[in-house]
């Protein structure tokens, strides 16, 4: 357990650095722009094109793994929204941020970091097909929620060409593809290219963790749901454990790719909730300080995790 919480260590530290910058420097919001960019645009691009350009192109076709954790992310989706809408009463569009919280992970800035040293290089590839798929499986959902809400008004062909768009030329994406396409090709890029790349893709981690630790602080706490007990529940339990299970029962796969998905899942609420519920200027304030919350909560049950997964007591195949 010291050699987990010695690896997670790094990870909330870095996080905890930048709230903690953010308190005392009191750099406005904005200050953050130009970093967020160099992350999005650079950084983590250029580390899933890192991962996916190495890797054997037949690792990269497995649309039964795909298809199973982002449908086990789905699920859990789902049964948040059936809750908060039957039982709970709340608004469809109050719902359909619920449940973002409870299934959207910060896979993106939390997920490769973490996932590659605790598993190492083999967990390169499920990484790399988690972020790329299930981000773009959220660009997708969200707005059409919204849109089947009545919060966006435009035209149904605006609204998906806007979402073609949005999932087309998003950064990840066409970093992934990018990847894909030098695997399945088999080409060497220039060593001073891959130098640059390789540089930019060590960068991604600590300036994510950074960035996010000044987002958490510039959004305090003003007003806690009452439905974070149950959406931190399905967050940072109910999720690792439905996409373990759903894998494992699928099988066939390594379990580094097994592992790596659960770890994944079990990572706190990625603050892209937030943008979600600010741009559709709905259960913003909720939104903020569950994932605060669920952030937190998550120093707790990632050591958890980590352990059951490097003791063996979650095995890799659930029917051998």
């Amino acid at each position: 357990m010291a050699d987990i919480i010695a690896m997670l260590l790094p990870f909330f530290g870095l996080i905890f650095i930048g709230y903690l910058a953010a308190k005392v420097t009191k750099q406005p919001a904005e200050a953050l722009g130009w970093m967020n960019t160099f992350i999005i645009y650079a950084a983590l691009p250029a580390l899933f094109f890192k991962l996916v350009s190495r890797t054997p192109v037949e690792q990269l076709t497995r649309v039964d793994f795909i298809l199973g954790e982002i449908g086990a992310t789905y699920l859990i989706f789902f049964l948040l929204f059936l809750i908060g809408f039957f039982i709970r009463r709340n608004s469809f569009a109050d719902c359909t941020i619920q449940s973002f919280a409870g299934a959207y992970g910060n896979i993106g800035y939390m997920g490769p970091g973490l996932t590659l040293l605790a598993f190492g290089e083999a967990a390169a590839v499920p990484v790399a097909l988690i972020v790329c798929f299930e981000n773009a499986a959220h660009f997708i959902v969200a707005p059409a929620m919204m849109a089947a809400a009545g919060d966006d008004r435009r035209p149904a062909i605006r609204v998906a060409a806007d979402i073609a768009r949005r999932v087309a030329l998003h950064p990840f994406i066409i970093s992934t593809v990018l990847g894909f396409c030098f695997a399945a090709l088999a080409i060497r890029p220039p060593e001073a290219f891959q130098r640059l790349v390789d540089y930019l893709a060590q960068a991604a981690a600590p300036c994510a963790l950074f960035a996010m630790g000044v987002t958490l602080a510039l959004r305090p706490i003003r007003r806690v749901p009452v439905e974070i007990g149950y959406i931190a529940v399905f967050k940072l339990i109910m999720l690792p454990m439905t996409t373990y299970v759903v894998l494992s029962l699928i099988g066939n796969f390594d379990p580094v790719w097994i592992y790596s998905a659960t770890l994944l899942s079990a990572l706190p609420t990625a603050t892209n909730v937030f943008v979600i519920s600010q741009q559709y200027h709905v259960w913003q304030e909720r939104a903020s300080a569950s994932i605060l919350i669920i952030t937190v909560l998550s120093v707790l049950t990632l050591p958890v995790f980590l352990y059951l997964i490097n003791a063996g007591i979650l095995p890799p195949d659930l029917i051998p």
